[in-house]
């Protein structure tokens, strides 16, 4: 680690398990914060050591409840009041990401109001990690580096040395992560066209391209009702595929998600720790630690080095 200790790292309630790792990895101790709960849910944020002129790095994951969010916020207002002199937002996991447009009329941005409320809050960098939608970078007016779960993930798959090797995408629109994993592995691509009669509800979907005795690999960031990669594992198990896995950045896993990966062809779906995940809802489920990429991260930004250059693809 640097010899600089002029920097500090905190963490909110949710993420404090993924932080600890951070700062183990970095070597330095995590950083006191108190966080008081009222009973009307209320809560306020309280660092209990100086941060006076130090480059603080607070780390929280927007996923829900809304808590979270406003947790970060908070932290992020305390440390500007208590004399930051940098004041890092952290965001493995960032929410609202799927609201990137006006895809109807008469909609919010999400992804934009967070932007906005974390930058009036008072934060000079965002550090994150792949977001839903890559032009939300665009959305702040401060840096953004922008890290790819692919570090973890592309490392795990090659330890399976699965012969016969295909990359899947769920939909169109993964199709370009999902290129990108496939050309990382020299392997062909298969791509599924799928239409939704409305949010998390599949009208139908088909396959595009050859799975029959392969090796089935789905490529996503994020895996929320399980809907989409559990019919896709098991239309390709059908189709003839040997095995199908899924990997993707982001363990949403809500609603009836974890009963339906269960359920499913899928042999395996392998996630970062963006998210925390109750391994006891379903064993099928693996999570990879990005703590060391997060810290790397941090460590080169404390001393001015490429962020870039760690990167895998």
């Amino acid at each position: 680690m640097s010899a600089n200790k002029n920097y500090m790292v905190f963490s909110g309630t949710a993420t404090k398990y993924l932080a600890e790792r951070i700062c183990q990895s970095l070597g330095c101790p995590l950083g006191e914060l108190q966080i008081t709960r009222f009973s009307d849910g209320e809560f306020a944020v309280s660092y209990e050591e100086s941060i006076r002129g130090r480059d603080v790095f607070l780390v929280q994951s927007t996923f829900p409840s809304s808590d979270n969010l406003m947790e970060l916020l908070l932290m992020i207002d305390a440390a500007k009041r208590a004399s930051a002199r940098t004041i890092n937002a952290v965001i493995p996991y960032f929410g609202w990401a799927r609201q990137d447009r006006k895809d109807k009329p008469r909609v919010s941005i999400g992804a934009k109001l967070v932007a906005d409320l974390l930058s009036a809050a008072g934060i000079n960098r965002v550090i994150t990690m792949d977001l839903h939608a890559d032009q939300i970078q665009g959305f702040f007016d401060v840096p953004v580096d922008h890290l790819y779960a692919s570090g973890v993930i592309l490392p795990y798959l090659q330890s399976l040395h699965l012969k016969d090797l295909v990359i899947a995408s769920p939909d169109v629109g993964g199709s370009k992560r999902a290129n990108t994993y496939a050309k990382y592995l020299g392997c062909p691509l298969v791509l599924c066209n799928k239409t939704r009669a409305r949010a998390n509800v599949i009208a139908s979907m088909q396959i595009i391209g050859d799975v029959k005795d392969k090796n089935v690999v789905i490529v996503d960031d994020m895996v929320d009702t399980a809907g989409t990669i559990t019919k896709a594992a098991d239309i390709m198990k059908e189709a003839g595929a040997k095995t199908v896995r899924a990997c993707a950045s982001h363990c949403v896993m809500s609603g009836p998600a974890s009963q339906r990966v269960q359920e499913s062809a899928l042999e395996e779906i392998v996630f970062t720790d963006s998210i925390p995940y109750d391994f006891n809802r379903c064993p099928k489920v693996k999570q990879l630690s990005v703590a060391d990429i997060f810290a790397e991260t941090i460590r080169r930004v404390i001393n001015n080095e490429s962020i870039s250059s760690q990167y895998i693809i």
